[in-house]
């Protein structure tokens, strides 16, 4: 049964039968995978905790990068976040902790790549500290979020070098946003109106690394990632419904990524890579 989803709308169809979009995911993987239910579910508690410590390191105001062009700006963040902003407060300063951290060769969770992998647990963990969900409930978010990804790489990528940062990031937070709505209680199909605004919103996000390097503009656009996860999450749940399938925004995102001249394709030579002050050394 399982096999066979390939799209967002088969996805939502198997959850209706499984009660959630994480329960249908992790059916879908031990049906593939040919393992338990509980190994999985252990699996993906092993995952959650390498997210939450890279969440933790990635605070300390003495992080620097080998490059020294980021490093210690979460620990800004996390000291006023606490006054400002509330959830996405929070969520914000995560993102860019987790991203901080990858930068300076520190170990964290893709999700699903390495230069998007704040936005997911940012997102997840910032909202387990607001509003007090139990590791249970984030872990089968985190197969909900896991499916809607497996589905975006089929249709589309995840491949910033194939689709631009929109394939990254843009997947990240469509993954955030899905994930977010289960979290909360919303349907199946509310989560996939979240991610296809997510999708949306990011559309045509180019991939210009500064020398190259997974830092500079990756780190923030982490935080940019997971303040549309929330936004696109926050409009599902509230019943607002996206006007274009999920599938059809996953479509159009391959579409655009296609149309990207290569410089804006992760080689370096595009975007913010592109910048008078980012070329001098």
């Amino acid at each position: 049964m399982y096999t066979e989803i390939g799209t967002v709308a088969e996805f939502v169809e198997a959850a209706s039968l499984c009660g959630s979009l994480g329960d249908a995911a992790l059916a879908w993987q031990a049906e593939q995978d040919g393992c338990g239910r509980k190994a999985l579910l252990s699996l993906m508690h092993d995952r959650l905790n390498v997210m939450r410590e890279s969440a933790q390191a990635g605070l300390s105001p003495a992080l620097r990068s080998v490059s020294g062009m980021v490093g210690g700006q979460a620990a800004k963040m996390a000291k006023e976040q606490s006054v400002r902003f509330g959830l996405l407060g929070k969520a914000c300063a995560y993102a860019l902790s987790i991203a901080e951290y990858n930068a300076c060769m520190g170990k964290i969770v893709a999700a699903p790549t390495a230069g998007s992998c704040g936005i997911l647990p940012g997102a997840l963990l910032a909202a387990q500290e607001q509003d007090g969900f139990a590791d249970s409930d984030l872990v089968l978010a985190l197969f909900a979020a896991a499916g809607i990804g497996r589905i975006i790489a089929l249709q589309a990528t995840i491949s910033g070098a194939e689709g631009g940062c929109q394939a990254e990031c843009g997947s990240a937070a469509g993954m955030a946003a899905a994930a977010l709505v289960q979290l909360y209680g919303g349907t199946p199909q509310a989560a996939a109106h979240a991610c296809a605004f997510a999708l949306m919103n990011m559309l045509g996000l180019v991939c210009g690394p500064v020398h190259g390097l997974v830092e500079v503009p990756c780190v923030y656009r982490n935080v940019g990632g997971v303040s549309q996860a929330l936004s696109a999450a926050q409009m599902a749940l509230c019943g607002v419904e996206c006007p274009i399938s999920c599938d059809q925004i996953i479509l159009t995102m391959k579409d655009v990524g296609d149309a990207l001249p290569p410089s804006l394709r992760e080689t370096g030579e595009g975007g913010c890579a592109a910048c008078h002050c980012a070329r001098c050394e």
